[in-house]
């Protein structure tokens, strides 16, 4: 699972990197964050007729058919190996799928012995991660047919890379930059070709260390959740 990220890097120089254009109303610079959680606002590139668009999402999926979007807080992960057959997601698996940009994800040590410290996950080359993720616009059965779409996202996950050295039993799918047009292009793509790509990042992809637990909380926030601190003793 990946429940908490960083998200610190401009949309304008994230948006670069994606050869995308920033949707209307996002500001260049943004806010930035070092401790997002779920049913946070992430940012996404989605495709459409060939042109991309860096915009804002919330984190937790609300499918079309959802009568209300308390279903999200279930659905901001999605594993790679149902989710073009779950209800939930097979939709936007066809049809909707974008890149979700970030500059580091924390995962807690799970491991037998250990204390249940996060860890800061990176790219060993300093550049942003790019997920695999799906979005839908969810509109609100109350509110006039009108009224603005709610925009929502996941991040889909695998098994672990050695890079997680059993941290953990799931990972984000790391998209690698020659894989976004695949990823993007659903209109053209085979969804099979698209599902290959839902598979764990090659070994030597990410770096980590551990941090503060003090991420525990997302009431927390600021660069220093991202400084490297050892863990505390057992006893």
């Amino acid at each position: 699972m990946c429940g908490r990220i960083a998200l610190f890097t401009p949309p304008a120089r994230l948006a670069r990197f994606l050869d995308a254009a920033l949707a209307a109303g996002i500001e260049p610079e943004g806010h930035p964050s070092w401790n997002v959680g779920p049913m946070r606002r992430l940012f996404a590139v989605s495709e459409d007729d060939d042109a991309r668009t860096l915009d804002r999402y919330r984190w937790g999926l609300v499918p079309s058919w959802a009568k209300d979007p308390s279903i999200a807080n279930r659905l901001f992960n999605a594993r790679a190996e149902t989710v073009a057959k779950k209800p939930s997601f097979r939709s936007a698996f066809a049809k909707r799928t974008c890149v979700i940009p970030v500059d580091g994800f924390y995962e807690w040590d799970h491991r037998d012995g250990r204390q249940k410290q996060p860890h800061y996950f990176t790219r060993v080359d300093g550049q942003p991660l790019l997920f695999a993720g799906l979005y839908e616009r969810w509109h609100d059965p109350q509110e006039p047919k009108d009224a603005p779409a709610l925009q929502t996202c996941t991040v889909i996950t695998t098994e672990p890379n050695d890079d997680m050295e059993g941290l953990h039993n799931r990972m984000p799918v790391i998209l690698s930059p020659s894989d976004i047009e695949t990823w993007l292009n659903v209109s053209e793509v085979d969804p099979d070709e698209r599902a290959q790509l839902l598979r764990p990042a090659p070994k030597g992809t990410l770096s980590h260390y551990g941090v503060d637990k003090a991420v525990g909380s997302v009431k927390n926030d600021g660069p220093e959740l991202i400084n490297p601190a050892e863990p505390e003793g057992l006893f």
